[in-house]
């Protein structure tokens, strides 16, 4: 008896890929053809073809202007992945040795969770190339990849961020209020919360859905580092608001019974100095490919 036919995924070319980002950029089908070295009636098969693929429509049109769908903006944030990863790819086989210094900024969080494995495999791929870290808070490594003193800067955003003011969203992830196993924090009133800054994404998210609930709260512990979130957690002084991954051990996700209100997925994005140098684009270009796979 034969194997049941299991249906193939179709594959979507680079050259797709390509086209799409170059749309997405220069704003209609003209000016990306002249990216791509294609004619405009081409771009426009390969559109075609990228939507017959995938049965959705990935842009809107009309006579002046082209703008993504909903799906047009999932499958752009995947392309820029996948085009990142390729580029890593060949590099390490047609292209010269790249040597220099990147300066790259990091929130803890991420810097805790994402960076070291990250930055030993880019060490390995690209022993030329120096990597030092600073970590500090998203705002203050924004303000610095725009004076110039960091190349990269990943910061935690908005999932809505993704295109504005240079940013570009490489992970998402569900954030929820946390407290202490078996705590009563969360039964407090008003209830004490632990945040950062007004720049922090997570503050932002926490409190503005407590006003919406018209719950009464008060910022009991305040740290710009997780670790300190937790230690607030862990004595239940407070609850917090904190991605998912980071709820393990005595710190749990509250009950829905104490009825907090729902919390958004945060980004986490990444912001490259304008005329970024040979070894920038290639961390760069690292850290897109790495977080495509997480």
């Amino acid at each position: 008896m034969s194997a049941p036919h299991v249906p193939q995924i179709p594959l979507l070319e680079l050259d797709l890929l390509k086209t799409l980002v170059a749309i997405n950029d220069t704003g209609n089908f003209s000016a990306a053809a002249q990216v791509v070295y294609r004619t405009p009636s081409a771009v426009s098969m390969q559109v075609k073809r990228m939507e017959e693929l995938l049965g959705r429509a990935v842009f809107v049109r009309d006579s002046r202007t082209v703008t993504l769908t909903r799906d047009g903006e999932i499958l752009l944030s995947h392309a820029r992945r996948v085009l990142a990863l390729n580029r890593e790819v060949v590099a390490q086989f047609i292209t010269p040795e790249v040597a220099g210094i990147v300066r790259l900024g990091a929130p803890d969080e991420a810097a805790e969770r994402f960076l070291p494995m990250m930055l030993k495999r880019f060490g390995e791929t690209h022993p030329g190339i120096i990597v030092d870290v600073i970590v500090e808070g998203s705002t203050s490594l924004v303000q610095q990849v725009k004076q110039g003193q960091i190349d990269i800067a990943l910061l935690t955003c908005e999932k809505s961020s993704d295109g504005k003011d240079g940013v570009e969203v490489l992970y998402l992830e569900d954030l929820v209020w946390a407290g202490a196993k078996g705590g009563i924090a969360v039964e407090n009133n008003p209830l004490p919360v632990s945040v950062w800054d007004k720049g922090c994404v997570w503050r932002k998210a926490g409190l503005e859905g407590l006003a919406a609930q018209a719950r009464e709260f008060r910022i009991a512990f305040q740290s710009a580092h997780i670790s300190g979130q937790k230690a607030a957690i862990l004595a239940d002084l407070a609850v917090a608001p904190l991605p998912r991954s980071s709820i393990r051990g005595d710190i749990v996700a509250i009950d829905k019974k104490h009825n907090l209100p729902k919390l958004p997925q945060y980004a986490l994005g990444m912001t490259v100095t304008p005329n970024a140098s040979a070894p920038v684009k290639a961390a760069a270009d690292h850290l897109r490919a790495s977080f495509a796979g997480c």
